[in-house]
């Protein structure tokens, strides 16, 4: 599958590499439970960077069942989607094509339920589940991303 929704294909026709606001999921999976609590990352394989699960939604679609979607796409993993854990915007992107985009970004705690965490499409070449006491370097967006869900408050924070 590729990685680029037909609906933002379409709409690259049109606009070429222009920036692009899109409606973007970050599903930080967890599993156990205090100290023994760890997070599932991807190692993209577009800009050889430990990410959390990333995804763009499609038309119409819920984000809780979009980050599910992408949660199995990506890792081929069975997630339950918990809360919404913040709602922010990410930097410019520059995609390896030259694309730009601005994802306005829901981050959502996610608990892994089922399946092997693994390699599942061609936007990654690494999955690994990581301590949250010994995370990967990353951008610090997304190292944000990951403290917002691992606050444990019950509302969703906004970035102001």
């Amino acid at each position: 599958m590729s990685p680029i929704p037909p609906y933002v294909v379409e709409m690259r026709s049109l606009i070429g590499k222009r920036e692009m606001w899109l409606p973007g999921i970050t599903a930080i999976v967890v599993r156990g439970s205090g100290a023994d609590t760890e997070v599932l990352l991807t190692l993209r394989a577009d800009n050889g960077e430990w990410a959390p699960i990333t995804g763009i939604l499609d038309p119409g679609e819920e984000p809780a069942v979009g980050t599910a979607r992408e949660a199995f796409e990506e890792c081929g993993v069975e997630v339950t989607v918990d809360r919404l854990a913040s709602v922010g915007v990410s930097p410019q992107i520059t995609h390896t094509n030259g694309d730009l985009a601005v994802y306005l970004d829901l981050t959502f705690l996610c608990t892994w339920v089922s399946g092997e965490a693994r390699v599942n499409d061609d936007e990654n070449v690494d999955v690994r589940w990581w301590p949250t006491t010994a995370l990967p370097p990353m951008a610090d967006w997304l190292v944000e991303r990951i403290d917002d869900v691992l606050a444990d408050e019950t509302a969703a924070r906004f970035r102001t």
